[in-house]
């Protein structure tokens, strides 16, 4: 037998190498596709022959603290496209018919359609949570590859009610403003999962085999407000923006002892079933928080923290006198006081009960700019509040190294310093609350889904600014401002209740903008140990009598007496009071009558009036029909601005020094604001300018 050549051995090891080498490339490559794109390949196939449906977590209801629903997901069907399913000869008249049930352009539809076709997707989503009748109509159309699922819808049974707290939602569920949105980690819940077996044209098999993975549902906020007084807040609050032609109006309510809201509105505001979602700048406005967000300048409401601070610090005590000769000369500026003629002599309470601008400028100066600014900070302005919301406005607080006493001066009477409203009312609560500044809050704890509380909020006491003996100082002091000063519009019978007004100037472009001012109040009760608080701010009244008493006050009086009434705490009327009260009076419809009609009409049912003017009367406050108490002092806002009786011709003051042109505007009852010294080079409004009495020039001095 003859041996091989060698050149064929050498041929043979040569086949043996190559397939040994063709069975090792194939190998790694059956390797690689196994454990590298193994995973890929197997989820390709795993979506042609399954299909998944997102069960949507239920996301978490909102709740007032009487469990009452603000806030709650609703399930709605959603029209879900099988491209297989449908024919291509189908496709336009299927399109057709969906288009004049869902409100949408045929031809969109047809391209959602092919383009799924084209990439091969077994279902679409066409237009999510429908009307029920609307799904019944294209369900009874009975259209092959037309489908539904279950969706989830944000519903709000109250509309506007506490809008701008709430927030909403993304037509996904993804919390947008407010509390949804501060809160949407907890109240989203986590999406589960059905996967059903299907074939090549996307159809479910029998009897194929399934995987459900359950969703968890989201927790539910049970909030600190009560829908009762925020309700009443919010009637009431609706009334001054209709009848002060106001730019806004603002309120809030606080349990004194725990810093609970109980109460929070801004308006105007919106409905949350139907937000502008297509207006952003419309929608920003209205759903921003301006409570708790935006700071302004407070005005006398801000006399309470210099006077907590003033007697805290042995500044002035309860037996302290001051003289107003109606103004005060700081740093060579002269610095009005709002009234004319003059307070004269005063004691503490009645500088208070007057709102006297002279007499808190020498407490703020007597106590000094570094002590006076720590009790500032003390109660927590220049800082976030603390509150659990999307956002905490600090306001603005100049720093203390650029303040010189004419800025203490006028930070003294509230201003040259800017709070938002919720710092403000969390602040004066220090005063009356045995001097504990408490953190704000709105929600109360959250529950999951079978009412196990999950999470409590705790009141929190962030300091003691002063002490509980100033504090009851302060009360007795602010009792008195409401029964016998400038508070007397917010006085309930058989209510002992403490207050402030205040009216504040505002700014446009760094000056003062005439005619524009912000009027608030500031009321708690009972005063000798205080449960609620309130807050009541209207931006811009457009009436002839702009101050807190006469804008505010009436409002402040018909929330507080609700919320009174409501809490179960009964009046103790004095015998004087007993005597002259009437309940249940109806006030009389006095609108279109001459103001001397009007009052003949109030004066027949036994009602006080305020009026605003003179002529026709075009509203009033409380409304007709509504049952009053006989001490109810009801607010007649005519048709006659009065702009022209108050209107006077600014004097030229060129050349004067500071208290001679003082003089001489004080005799054209206008007001000064001056800088320098020396003799007056300039001054704004102009000589011969028309402005209302007690409007603001402001004059420079110059060697």
């Amino acid at each position: 037998m003859a041996m091989p050549r060698v050149g064929n051995k050498k041929r043979l090891l040569a086949l043996l190498v190559g397939v040994t080498l063709i069975f090792l490339v194939l190998i790694i490559r059956i390797m690689y596709i196994q454990i590298v794109q193994g995973p890929t390949l197997q989820a390709k196939a795993l979506e042609q022959w399954t299909r998944d449906t997102t069960i949507t977590a239920k996301r978490g209801t909102i709740y007032d603290k009487n469990m009452q629903v603000l806030a709650q997901s609703t399930s709605a069907e959603t029209v879900v496209l099988r491209p297989n399913q449908i024919k291509e000869v189908n496709v336009t008249s299927t399109a057709q018919a969906l288009a004049l049930l869902l409100d949408m352009d045929a031809s969109e539809i047809v391209k959602k359609i092919t383009d799924a076709k084209t990439n091969n997707k077994s279902e679409i989503w066409l237009k999510r949570q429908i009307s029920s009748d609307v799904a019944d109509k294209i369900k009874a159309l009975k259209l092959a590859g037309v489908a539904f699922t279950i969706d989830s819808k944000r519903t709000y049974p109250n509309g506007c009610l506490l809008s701008q707290v709430i927030g909403f939602t993304s037509v996904d569920g993804l919390g947008l403003e407010g509390l949804e949105a501060k809160y949407d980690k907890y109240l989203s819940g986590t999406n589960g999962k059905l996967t059903r077996e299907t074939d090549v044209n996307g159809r479910e098999l029998p009897l194929s085999a399934e995987q459900y993975i359950a969703a968890e549902d989201g927790l539910s906020l049970v909030l600190t407000v009560d829908s009762v007084m925020q309700s009443f807040l919010e009637s009431a609050c609706e009334d001054a923006l209709e009848v002060n032609n106001a730019k806004g109006v603002e309120g809030i309510i606080m349990e004194v002892k725990t810093g609970k809201i109980l109460a929070i509105t801004n308006k105007p505001d919106y409905d949350l079933n139907d937000p502008p979602r297509n207006d952003t700048a419309t929608l920003q406005a209205l759903s921003r928080n301006k409570v708790i967000i935006d700071s302004y300048e407070p005005g006398s409401v801000f006399k309470v923290i210099t006077l907590s601070a003033g007697l805290n610090n042995g500044t002035v005590t309860s037996a302290s006198t001051f003289y107003d000769p109606g103004f005060k000369v700081v740093d060579g500026q002269t610095i009005n006081c709002w009234k004319r003629p003059p307070h004269g002599a005063q004691t503490l309470a009645q500088a208070v009960q007057n709102s006297c601008n002279v007499a808190f400028m020498e407490i703020g100066l007597g106590l000094g700019l570094e002590k006076f600014y720590d009790y500032i900070y003390a109660f927590g302005f220049g800082q976030n509040t603390g509150v659990d919301f999307s956002s905490d406005g600090k306001g603005i607080v100049i720093d203390e190294k650029y303040v010189k006493n004419v800025d203490l001066a006028r930070i003294s009477f509230g201003q040259s310093i800017s709070v938002t409203p919720l710092q403000m009312i969390s602040a004066v609560n220090a005063a009356i609350n045995n001097g504990n500044l408490m953190t704000p809050y709105l929600v109360d704890h959250m529950i999951d889904s079978d009412g196990n509380i999950v999470e409590q909020t705790e009141p929190q006491v962030v300091r003691q600014v002063i002490s509980a003996e100033t504090s009851a100082q302060v009360r007795t002091i602010l009792e008195s401002v409401v029964s016998e000063g400038g508070g007397k519009s917010a006085k309930i019978a058989g209510y002992r209740i403490g207050g402030k007004t205040g009216t504040a100037q505002k700014y446009e472009n760094g000056v003062i903008a005439n005619g524009k001012l912000i009027t608030s109040f500031v009321a708690f009760a009972p005063a000798d140990d205080p449960e609620i608080i309130m807050l009541i701010l209207v931006d811009e009244p457009k009436v002839a009598s702009a101050f807190g008493s006469t804008v505010v006050g009436p409002i402040i009086k018909i929330v507080m007496k609700n919320c009174l009434q409501y809490m179960g705490i009964q009046p103790e009327y004095t015998e004087e009071e007993k005597a002259s009260i009437k309940k249940n009076v109806e006030v009389p419809k006095i609108t279109g009558l001459s103001l001397t009609d009007a009052k003949k009409q109030l004066q027949k049912s036994g009602l006080s009036y305020t009026s605003d003017g003179t002529g026709k009367v075009i509203n009033q406050l409380p409304k007709a029909g509504e049952l009053v108490d006989s001490d109810t002092n009801v607010i007649i806002y005519t048709e006659n601005a009065t702009k022209e009786d108050t209107t006077v011709i600014v004097p030229d003051v060129s050349g004067m020094d500071a208290l001679a042109a003082q003089a001489e505007l004080k005799n054209h009852k206008l007001n000064i604001s001056g800088s320098g010294t020396g003799k007056a080079t300039k001054q704004d409004p102009a000589a011969g300018s028309a402005v209302d009495e007690g409007s603001v020039v402001t004059v420079e001095f110059s060697q």
